[in-house]
């Protein structure tokens, strides 16, 4: 049996633009996924903090350290500049894994850039 467990998530970065007129997607600053571990058109979902909306999309790219997550498309609906939201990928692991089976966190600071002393798996209770 395969269980779909949480692979990575950005935690509370803000959006910093909203593009209605794009083909549907966030973009996302390329540093971020890379330290999350998603890459390009991979499924992603969104949990949006400030007004509580929960959608899925896929991942487009960004520049490098610039902090742009920007919702695209009819993704540009759900969230404003400004607000906070997660970002959050899985993946399918094998039951007998699935115990043992720790995703990788992005902890971001103000500007969307990562934190030095974070970006590593999420501690696990007990």
């Amino acid at each position: 049996m395969q269980r779909f467990m949480l692979k990575s998530k950005i935690h509370r970065v803000k959006v910093t633009d909203a593009n209605l007129d794009y083909e549907g997607s966030i973009t996302i600053d390329e540093n971020l996924i890379k330290a999350a571990e998603i890459i390009p058109y991979e499924k992603v979902d969104i949990y949006n903090v400030s007004n509580g909306e929960r959608f899925s999309t896929y991942v487009i790219r960004g520049k490098r350290n610039s902090g742009v997550i920007c919702l695209n498309g009819a993704a540009a609906r759900k969230a404003s500049k400004g607000d906070i939201i997660i970002i959050a990928s899985y993946v399918s692991v094998d039951d007998r894994d699935a115990g043992k089976w720790v995703p990788k966190c992005v902890y971001v600071d103000d500007r969307n850039r990562q934190k030095p002393t974070k970006g590593t798996r999420l501690k696990t209770k007990g």
